[in-house]
């Protein structure tokens, strides 16, 4: 489940955390050449482990360490949960890191690369033959930056369709959509309108910023890429933006921006057992394989379906891909216990055990292709359909960028002038998008 890791609460964080990495690959304790030891069997040794998990999802997360405590009785573990990337990164700047960092914020992995806040794994996976093929690919390349890999993923989170079955049964729709125009068409279909023209249900909401839909998560649909082969921000440069925003204005001009910016006031809590899909406000949405959990814990009467979300019409080959993140476990640069943290993070990254027993309790997606595949894996129908779309190649992740997830804040940002009808030339707009997430780039060290 999510409660935890929302990219765009990660968004809102990044300026502090920007800053506070930079000085962190300053100021933390200095790391020593090479793989330290693990501890001895006769070394009593206690190491800590910071994580955002809270409540339940920390209890989850604390079994699992018990498991490993178990395999290893001279290694105790201090588990702190609450701990966002912020916190973490404070800790690292003040000399005081864990010897274990969870982050939710996949996309803070090339700050804590490029700052030197988290450690390079490479010596120790190579020194310990950890065979990383046996690692998803598309997990492998999001938990590494530049050829260095200062994180390990620890589940994953794949985005799909979700779709309410009754308001299709009403509707007489059979199937979900594969491309967009199909999209636009139930979208109408589902859509009601109270009497005085208000909207009471939305078939779709197209509203970039408001629930799970961001540009992230819909640019793979329509295979948009945000950055081309020198690195440079593409958003001006790659038609299949335009494509995007263009399609997202059919469907905002059909609501009305008006009409959309009072229905999404009234909804509830992306998080909460007021979510608007499960509230019967949304007949269709994007969202990641955690919903499924949510919907089982709030509204378990609710009859939905899952598939991969639709693709651009050019592009059917593209059916069946997603924007895919995780979370991410590593060392931070001065952790005291570093060879320990290891043998820790080789454990939770690599064990079907754990994995099977994190992915169960979580509601994630396993990394490891033996847990995804693992009997043990909890998987009603609608839950199959992500562990279907991770097995896919064609999955995307955002690219990571030594200033985190700025370029991504700044498209969301932009996506919310288009959409209300505050950007008169969307070419130019895109364009100058472009100058502008490279320059901030470049100021984050690239």
């Amino acid at each position: 489940m999510r409660s935890r890791s929302q990219v765009k609460r990660g968004l809102l964080a990044l300026a502090t955390a920007t800053a506070a990495l930079v000085a962190a690959s300053c100021t933390a304790g200095s790391a020593a050449d090479g793989p330290q030891p693990a501890p001895g069997p006769d070394e009593q040794v206690t190491i800590t482990v910071s994580s955002q998990f809270t409540d339940r999802e920390l209890d989850v997360l604390n079994r699992v360490l018990d498991g490993f405590h178990a395999k290893h009785p001279n290694i105790t573990i201090k588990s702190q949960g609450n701990q966002d990337d912020d916190k973490i990164t404070q800790a690292i700047r003040g000399g005081n890191p864990p010897d274990v960092a969870i982050s939710a914020e996949t996309i803070n992995l090339g700050q804590f690369c490029s700052s030197g806040a988290w450690q390079d794994l490479g010596p120790y996976l190579q020194r310990d033959q950890v065979d990383m093929n046996q690692i998803v690919k598309v997990a492998q390349e999001y938990t590494a930056y530049e050829g260095k890999r200062c994180a390990m993923p620890l589940l994953a989170d794949v985005y799909g369709l979700y779709y309410n079955a009754e308001a299709f049964a009403r509707a007489g729709i059979t199937e979900p959509p594969k491309t967009m125009s199909e999209l636009t068409d139930l979208a109408k279909r589902l859509t009601e309108f109270n009497p005085d023209g208000s909207i009471k249900v939305a078939g779709f909401l197209p509203v970039l910023g408001s629930q799970a839909n961001h540009p992230w998560n819909w640019a793979p649909h329509f295979g948009a890429s945000w950055m081309d082969a020198q690195g440079k921000s593409s958003l001006g440069t790659d038609p299949a933006w335009q494509e995007m925003y263009r399609w997202q204005k059919e469907l905002v001009d059909f609501y009305g921006w008006d009409k959309l910016v009072q229905f999404t006031s009234g909804l509830g809590q992306q998080y909460s057992a007021d979510n608007a899909f499960q509230r019967g406000k949304i007949a269709m949405m994007i969202d990641g394989e955690y919903r499924t959990g949510f919907i089982d814990q709030y509204a378990p009467e609710l009859r939905y379906g899952t598939a991969p979300f639709p693709v651009a019409d050019g592009k059917p080959e593209l059916y069946g891909t997603g924007f895919v993140t995780g979370t991410i476990i590593g060392i931070p640069r001065g952790a005291e216990n570093a060879g320990a943290a290891w043998e820790l993070v080789r454990y939770l990254t690599t064990d079907t055990n754990a994995l099977v027993e994190l992915g169960n309790g979580l509601k994630n997606v396993p990394t490891t292709t033996e847990a995804l595949h693992d009997p043990r894996v909890e998987r009603s129908e609608q839950y199959q359909t992500f562990l279907d779309l991770f097995d896919n190649p064609q999955l995307v992740p955002s690219p990571p960028s030594p200033n985190g997830s700025a370029y991504m804040k700044s498209a969301e940002d932009f996506s919310v002038k288009w959409q209300s009808g505050q950007v008169g030339d969307l070419g130019a707009g895109l364009r100058d998008l472009d100058a502008q997430i490279d320059a901030a780039k470049a100021l984050g060290g690239n």
